[in-house]
């Protein structure tokens, strides 16, 4: 098939370039090219702005017809418009990366499935992927092209990081290498999923030019679905390091102190994340093959590979958080002494 990827040199599209070469399509990236990519040569190179909307939609015109386009990097209604304005009539199949937090939270049952309620405690990303859907799925009932919605959670893997309370700093993976507590968000019952990205990315393949996925969506996520305190556990025994100490802190008071840091763990890990898979079983070949503990080993040795893991010790954010929240905890204690 002759396939073009808007993106093509992150995570997940790594994944997927790999996997559509190795198996002899027809490829074609359209980026920024400022990222180096992490795969071997066959790929066809398109560089530009998608947000020049009209310099993008002459490019595409002039790439010609595609099979399958698929979109990694759309994350407004405005761009999703200039999609439908590029590639109408011009595209076989038209897959869109969307995401989870697309759903409102909590949920009022599990497991999710995809045709939850999208009200998203997010108002700008998740937000914005529900409006993107909706111009998409506006298009596919018009008859621009075929679409499909294909919604990760919680994707890691070689190449990017370890999600935590505080978002993606390398320095999480150092301090737990150095013993140091671990702040976590509430009182880490709540559950959480990670998929790694080699079954994300097969799933995109799949979904290529796949009639079963014309008008459909699709979870493509984790199925170890862990405490966030068994959750760090794992990622300790992945590294051969002792168990860590873990220090709740409720998660509207960490987002409150710390917006930037803890804006994660406000707009993701709310409630808990435990999503139906089985449409994407049936479709894609989604299969959950990489566990947890095997999938940090892998992307913690990538990171060491290529330097990326930060010194805890230059950063004291950490510290200062579990200095604070032990002496306003213990002032508390002594306040309510007798209490009752």
């Amino acid at each position: 098939m002759k396939i073009l990827i808007l993106g093509g040199t992150g995570l997940i599209s790594t994944a997927i370039t790999r996997e559509l070469l190795a198996r002899g399509d027809d490829v074609t990236l359209y980026n920024r090219g400022q990222t180096a990519p992490r795969f071997g040569a066959g790929a066809k190179l398109l560089h530009g702005d998608r947000n020049d909307f009209a310099a993008f939609e002459r490019q595409m015109a002039d790439a010609g017809r595609f099979d399958c386009v698929i979109d990694m990097i759309c994350f407004t209604p405005e761009q999703a418009q200039s999609d439908v304005r590029a590639f109408r009539g011009r595209a076989g199949h038209f897959v869109f990366c969307s995401t989870v937090n697309v759903y409102t939270k909590p949920a009022v049952d599990y497991p999710i499935t995809e045709d939850f309620e999208r009200k998203p405690i997010n108002d700008d990303y998740g937000a914005k992927k529900v409006q993107c859907e909706e111009v998409f799925t506006e298009a596919h009932a018009a008859g621009a092209f075929p679409v499909t919605h294909i919604r990760p959670a919680h994707t890691y893997g070689e190449g990017g990081r370890i999600i935590h309370t505080f978002g993606w700093t390398t320095s999480y993976i150092d301090r737990i290498r150095k013993g140091k507590p671990i702040v976590v968000h509430g009182d880490g019952s709540s559950l959480w999923v990670s998929c790694h990205v080699d079954d994300v990315g097969h799933a995109f393949v799949t979904a290529a030019g796949n009639p079963a996925a014309f008008g459909k969506a699709y979870h493509v996520t984790g199925e170890e679905w862990m405490t966030w305190n068994l959750y760090h556990q794992r990622v300790a025994q992945a590294l051969g390091a002792p168990e860590p100490a873990l220090v709740h802190i409720p998660s509207d008071l960490l987002y409150r102190v710390a917006p930037k840091r803890a804006f994660t763990t406000w707009s993701n890990f709310y409630g808990n994340n435990i999503f139906d898979n089985s449409a994407a079983k049936a479709d894609l070949d989604f299969h959950y093959t990489v566990k947890w503990v095997d999938g940090v080993r892998r992307t913690v040795a990538w990171l060491d590979a290529n330097g990326k893991i930060e010194d805890s010790d230059a950063d004291p954010f950490d510290d200062r958080v579990l200095a604070a929240w032990a002496r306003l905890s213990a002032r508390m204690g002594e306040e309510l002494v007798g209490v009752e």
